[in-house]
């Protein structure tokens, strides 16, 4: 490879470097908000992330909609300079014909009808391509396609050839941080959170953690597992309100304009003649924790600590009953007034449906 930089070119790199307390500098265009929050710039790039199924693709399919009408659609709202009115949108993983249902959607949400091809927006699909023709294919895009202001990204990780290099991690991102500013467009991507946790994969993940101007994260819902959560992982402005959207009948998504956040936990019902002899004994381990005999008292407050642990947080009135209950079982001894844990029980949960079920 030809070295770039040598003592002959050095001085005219160099200057081009340097910065000065004189110089003045054009404010990057703010080109998507999300309720008064700028999330996009241009010259810089930003990212979708979620685990699998999470619905990335439909939240990026409003961001591109709302790119290219102007309007706000689900909670995006984008306003792009003139002479960067043009999309490129990259997908790598998905085959042509899922593509094409993704430029339909984006149509939907837009109000245009569903098979209009708009010169607005170039959409490639690089699938059978190779990781190097990958990056190669989006450069020359850049170069010849005119008036970009948005390039999307759907599958960052195929850029990589191994996920977990940091060199190569490093090299990818710094392309999109070149891209970004050398072109004068704002670049989303799109990359999985682990299946274990909510970090993003790999050396990538955390290349893009410490260079994206926003990273938004899509989640399904623990309520309803037809709704996803949009919200702020990571973000220079300062955070937006978290969104959710669902998917209706014609595959797009739409605003629940209604749904609560962290609504209050359902109260359960403590059926202890249906809990597992484990989820028993996890209880009480927990309770009887640095204790060998206790009063009737203390044996209740432990009572609650140790199924509490498990979910199962009552009232004393029900946790009387339950001793009364771990007693007939042998679950725990009575010897003079106090309580001691019998480890070496044995218990079989109770199959009927009615029994033992304190509300």
């Amino acid at each position: 490879m030809e070295k770039r930089v040598t003592l002959d070119n050095f001085k005219e790199i160099w200057e081009s470097l340097l910065i000065r307390a004189s110089d003045e500098f054009e404010i990057p265009p703010e080109v998507i908000r999300i309720e008064g929050t700028t999330i996009s710039t241009l010259g810089n790039f930003s990212a979708s992330t979620g685990k699998g199924k999470s619905r990335k693709s439909f939240n990026v399919s409003a961001i591109v909609a709302s790119a290219l009408t102007g309007r706000k659609v689900l909670n995006y709202e984008a306003s792009f300079p003139e002479g960067k009115d043009r999309i490129l949108y990259f997908d790598t993983e998905q085959s042509p014909d899922h593509c094409r249902t993704i430029l339909r959607r984006i149509n939907k949400l837009c109000g245009y009808p569903e098979k209009k091809d708009d010169d607005r927006i170039r959409f490639a699909f690089l699938r059978q391509e190779t990781t190097l023709d990958r990056r190669d294919i989006i450069e020359c895009a850049l170069i010849t396609e005119p008036n970009i202001g948005l390039v999307i990204i759907d599958g960052l990780r195929d850029l990589l050839f191994d996920i977990n290099s940091s060199t190569e991690a490093a090299e990818v991102i710094g392309l999109l941080m070149r891209w970004s500013s050398q072109f004068n467009v704002h670049i989303h991507t799109v990359l999985h959170l682990n299946k274990g946790d909510d970090n993003l994969r790999g050396h990538i993940g955390t290349e893009l953690n410490h260079k994206a101007e926003t990273i938004l994260q899509i989640k399904v819902s623990e309520e309803d597992e037809n709704i996803s959560e949009v919200s702020a992982s990571m973000v220079r402005d300062r955070k937006f309100p978290p969104f959710a959207f669902s998917i209706d009948d014609e595959g797009v998504p739409v605003l629940e304009e209604d749904y609560e956040f962290d609504p209050k936990p359902k109260r359960e019902s403590f059926n202890y003649k249906k809990m597992s002899e484990e989820k028993h004994r996890d209880a009480l381990d927990k309770a009887f924790e640095g204790a060998a005999k206790v009063g009737y008292g203390e044996l209740i407050d432990r009572l609650k600590v140790g199924y509490e642990a498990q979910g199962f947080g009552q009232s004393y009135a029900i946790l009387s009953k339950l001793k009364t209950f771990l007693v007939e079982n042998g679950m725990i001894i009575k010897e003079n007034k106090k309580y001691l844990y019998n480890r070496d029980f044995h218990y079989v949960q109770d199959g009927s449906d009615q029994n033992g079920i304190v509300r």
